[in-house]
């Protein structure tokens, strides 16, 4: 029986991830040798203190029934003992914090919570696909804001037509950023809340990165930390990065208390919670983010860095050195276009990376690395890369 898709995925573009992963599943199902810089999905397993934890909370029956819709309350106030201390932020444990399964999902069902069919929501590019896609859900309309090399990778509020802003109802923003390793400025952020207060609109912030950074000097802020940002803000926290639990699914949103609300009730229709094992796990997790095998991981990030930026570097290529994040946003030759020089590295290298233009079209003319493989293989990359003769 042959049957139609429903109009809003007929207009979504190819998922990004989706198709890079069906292009290596083929090299190596060819027996190519594949080194896998794409996708950033940490290659260490999750911290075993971690694990122990989960076998501990999921032998507990009293875990094994429906989740609550808030989240288990144990876990609301680790994340606002630990946002206070990290960020010097006190948010109300049963207001303003709301577990969610993982980052992307809550970003996912945000705008169904305060969009309407007709309204515009503000959607960076280069950007997560997840922004624009929840929006079209929605029944929204993205309006694309470029992030620039010139001006930092951050967006020209400026430069937002008044005619769009007249009709905008909410605006993403991701720093650190994916896929541009970006990090805003305090006074950004200032700039950003006045903004949104000026033109009425709700800031989502996506700050998945921000406990991926490599010197304590570059700590990445939350937005919240800013005045009167709880006004007009909600933000999205991540289990996944920090503490290489990708897969586990957690995270969660917090600021105001009304957007909050409004995202529980979408997810009160949607799904029944995440399990409460895993939400305990969280617990876990919170009070030990000082451990060293979780400060361990900003080390071994940093080095990562270090010899993928310094190999790249070395031959020919020019990648902007990141604070945050474990990305690498590298700028292509004159004369490749991102799906070009990805495309070169996967049939000449065996080298997968992720064309700039998949996130947005200010992505052409760039590729995202990642840094989730041991320097070994980075080396390996870059002594393929270089038999290119990229260098001139």
């Amino acid at each position: 029986m042959a049957f139609e898709k429903a109009k809003r995925l007929q207009v979504l573009p190819p998922y990004l991830f989706a198709e890079i992963d069906r292009k290596k599943k083929a090299a190596i199902a060819a027996g190519r040798p594949i080194l896998n810089l794409g996708i950033g999905d940490p290659d260490r397993p999750t911290p075993q203190f971690i694990v122990d934890a989960l076998a501990k909370f999921a032998n507990d029956p009293k875990t094994h029934q429906y989740a609550l819709d808030e989240g288990d309350p144990g876990l609301r106030q680790a994340i606002a003992t630990w946002f206070k201390g990290r960020f010097g932020v006190e948010l109300d444990p049963k207001r303003e914090i709301l577990p969610t399964i993982g980052s992307k999902e809550a970003i996912a069902h945000f705008p169904l919570a305060v969009c309407n069919p007709g309204d515009v929501v503000l959607v960076p590019e280069p950007g997560y696909p997840p922004y624009r896609s929840s929006s079209i859900f929605a029944g929204a309309e993205p309006h694309l804001m470029p992030l620039l090399e010139k001006n930092n990778f951050l967006p020209d509020l400026a430069a937002i037509p008044a005619a769009v802003l007249k009709k905008a109802k909410l605006i993403f923003v991701n720093y650190p950023n994916n896929p541009t390793s970006a990090c805003a400025s305090r006074e950004f952020y200032v700039e950003l809340v006045a903004f949104a207060k000026k033109h009425d609109l709700i800031i989502a912030s996506d700050a998945a990165y921000t406990e991926v950074f490599y010197d304590e000097a570059d700590r990445p802020l939350s937005l919240l930390e800013i005045p009167g940002a709880r006004d007009v803000t909600i933000e999205f926290h991540s289990f996944s990065k920090p503490f290489n639990m990708t897969g586990w699914r957690l995270g969660w949103a917090c600021g105001n208390a009304d957007l909050v609300a409004a995202l529980q009730q979408i997810k009160s229709n949607v799904d029944s919670g995440v399990f409460t094992a895993i939400q305990r796990v969280g617990i876990t997790a919170l009070e030990g983010s000082d451990r060293p095998e979780i400060r361990d991981l900003r080390h071994m990030y940093k080095e990562r860095r270090d010899r993928l930026v310094a190999g790249l570097r070395s031959v020919g290529l020019e990648p902007n050195e990141p604070h945050a994040t474990f990305y690498v946003w590298v700028k292509c030759p004159a004369g490749y276009s991102s799906v070009a020089l990805a495309s070169l590295l996967l049939e000449k290298c065996d080298i997968v990376c992720t064309p700039g233009v998949g996130f947005g079209p200010s992505g052409d003319g760039y590729i995202r690395f990642a840094l989730t493989v041991e320097p070994a293989k980075i080396d390996e990359a870059i002594a393929r890369i270089a038999k290119l003769g990229l260098k001139k």
